[in-house]
């Protein structure tokens, strides 16, 4: 077991690595826990170059940089209680018995470790990383902008590069995960076609890159975002009216009473799932310590809290246990809330009446176009990428 004095270290982001959850979780397990927070592209840095410096890392379609430069080590499904209680999303890449959802890094193809070492979606008695939270990332908007639209038009992800807001327009600068939403946004323009946006060529990307810095020498973009209180500043102050968009930043800026819609487009989301994996240096007290620390993200109050700023959980029954009849009702069912709700940080966020942009969570999550992937050609699409946000 963890000797008391171990001080557990957990490397993420700020999306998951919510003070609330760690209270809770010291509370329950009796352990010290040491949250570091980094930014995506910094964490994964860490993450796979220095495994010494962390126990588990909480991070999106990631584990595979960490798997192949050996600084993750397998996790033991006998020593999760609780992993039958994980939902058929993360184990299968399906919802409803559909067949597998979206382009891209299918979390499930990443997730069970295979007798030859390599991560693939057979099932097998070890994992890379426990799947926690996921959801699906669009677009948010300023209800203005609705003043110019026919009442028939349908959210595209090609209002991102659309004139009609030309100059008011942001981007995610993170290059994994913005070049995805750029590229969704070119493709549904017309203005060029990807064979797997999730996994895009030496010279997709080069098409892409070329196309939006036409459009950013043109004005078109009034800023570029890496951590989530950059885009809600910049919709706050109403920089921008539309925005590659989060759903914490959404119930930040409805916390402070701003109508900003997260779009459903027509084309489809782009998903993404977390997962915590082990440092290949985590033994003895440390490795017990980690693996107390994923089986209680099982169990309920972690998923509850994610609930609240718009993020679903893998265990969805446990959830379920620790969120009231109307929160489980707006946030999972798509139902019209019954009465005011919070945030985790006990801002109101919703209001009585209000039903969630997409509906339930089963529409929402059969409804990816591609997942967040690390491709192939990543080293050159973060030059390519680094190259248009100078220009």
């Amino acid at each position: 077991m963890a000797g008391e004095d171990t001080v557990l270290r957990v490397l993420g982001t700020r999306e998951t690595l919510l003070e609330p959850i760690r209270q809770l979780a010291e509370r329950d397990l009796g352990l010290s826990i040491n949250y570091e927070i980094a930014d995506g592209t910094a964490a994964i840095r860490k993450a796979v170059t220095e495994p010494d410096k962390y126990d588990l890392c909480h991070h999106w379609h990631s584990v595979e940089l960490a798997w192949t430069a050996r600084s993750a080590q397998a996790i033991d499904l006998d020593r999760i209680a609780l992993w039958d209680e994980v939902g058929d999303l993360a184990k299968t890449g399906r919802v409803n018995g559909a067949g597998e959802i979206g382009q891209g890094s299918v979390p499930v193809r990443s997730l069970y470790v295979q007798p030859n070492g390599a991560l693939g979606a057979a099932p097998s008695e070890q994992i890379s990383s426990l799947p926690t939270v996921h959801n699906v990332d669009s677009f948010g908007y300023d209800p203005v902008i609705l003043k110019g639209l026919d009442d028939e038009e349908a959210e595209s992800w090609s209002w991102l590069l659309d004139d009609r807001w030309r100059g008011k327009v942001a981007l995610l600068g993170e290059p994994g995960i913005g070049s995805i939403d750029a590229a969704l946004a070119v493709r549904s323009s017309g203005l060029a076609e990807f064979d797997d946006i999730g996994n895009m060529s030496l010279e997709e990307i080069d098409r892409l890159v070329e196309i939006l810095i036409e459009k950013k020498r043109a004005g078109h973009f009034a800023g570029f975002w890496r951590i989530r209180p950059e885009s809600v500043r910049l919709m706050d102050r109403r920089e921008v009216v539309i925005e590659s968009i989060w759903s914490p930043a959404i119930t930040a800026l409805r916390a402070r009473g701003k109508k900003v819609i997260c779009a459903a487009p027509i084309e489809g989301y782009r998903g993404w799932q977390c997962g915590m994996w082990l440092s290949a240096n985590a033994e003895g007290p440390r490795l017990d310590a980690s693996y107390a620390y994923l089986n209680w993200w099982l169990t309920g109050p972690a998923g509850a809290v994610m609930a609240r700023q718009g993020y679903y959980m893998s265990a969805l029954g446990p959830t379920n246990q620790h969120l009231s009849a109307d929160e489980w009702g707006y946030w999972y069912e798509g139902k019209p809330a019954g009465d005011d709700m919070a945030d985790p940080d006990g801002q109101v966020v919703v209001r009585a009446g209000e039903v969630r942009d997409g509906g339930s969570y089963w529409q929402r999550m059969s409804h990816v176009a591609v997942w967040n992937s690390v491709m192939d050609e990543h080293n050159y699409l973060v030059r390519r990428w680094n190259e248009f946000l100078r220009a």
